[in-house]
Parts: structure tokens; sequence; C-alpha cells
């Protein structure tokens, strides 16, 4: 089964509708669903996702979308490893991406889905976007 990282755009991509992206984001979410496809997202993305919603929303609500959605992936922990490896690594200018990069190798992650090309342009894996994920799958 395919491993992918979802960036933290792809998961907001989904929770907001944001349009145009969101009928691919909730392709990739309902794949998971079905067990087609394995979704993990660095614990990271919880905390901006929680952050970015309780902006809009009270507590509760927030807390009860994050319960669901992590019912479909898998959330890689932060470690000491993963922080040193992302700030040590002057190839990542974001230090965001960079925690993300090594939450996907040390998750022995497949692709990275992201809509922030930029921010992974030193990969070592496969980066794209879900549109092109599905794209390549055809």
């Amino acid at each position: 089964m395919t491993k992918l990282l979802i960036d933290t755009n792809i998961f907001l991509d989904l929770l907001a509708r944001r349009a145009p992206y969101y009928e691919s984001a909730s392709k990739l979410f309902s794949l998971a669903d079905k067990k087609k496809i394995h979704l993990s997202v660095s614990a990271l993305s919880i905390a901006n996702t929680a952050y970015v919603l309780s902006r809009s929303l009270d507590a509760v609500r927030t807390r009860e979308i994050l319960g669901r959605f992590k019912l479909l992936v898998e959330i890689i922990p932060l470690s000491d490893k993963i922080i040193g490896l992302a700030l040590n690594d002057s190839d990542f200018h974001d230090f965001e991406d960079g925690i993300q990069y090594y939450s996907a190798i040390e998750a022995n992650q497949d692709i990275i889905i992201t809509r922030d090309w930029e921010g992974f342009k030193n990969s070592l894996l496969p980066v794209m976007s879900a549109e092109e994920y599905f794209a390549s799958k055809e």
C-alpha cells in the first residue's frame, strides 16, 4: 500500500473546502478511509491545523474535527532526531518544511503530497500535488 505524507496545506484544503483543491484532497482521504492508501501527517500538521481552525471555530468543534480526521491518518510523532535534522539542514529554508520532510523520511513514506513544491525542491522522496498523484495512477 502506498504511504503518503500529507502536508498541512492539503489537510487545510480538505477542512476549509478550498477551491479548486478540495476535490482532490477529499479523494485522498476517501481512499484512505477505504484502506486503499495509507495517509500520514506530522504531529506538527495537527498542531498547525488546530491553530488555524481555532481562529474560526470554538475549541470543542476544532477538537471534534481533528478527532474524526485522526481516524484516517497515522500521526508521525515529532522527535528530537526529526527536529535536529530539520534545524541542521540548510537545504530547507523553511523549518516547517524540513520537519515535514524528515517526518516522511523517518516514517518511511513513499511520497510527499503538497502544493509547496518549492519548499521540497531538494527532497529525495517524490513530491507531488494530490492532482499529480492521481494523474500518475491513470
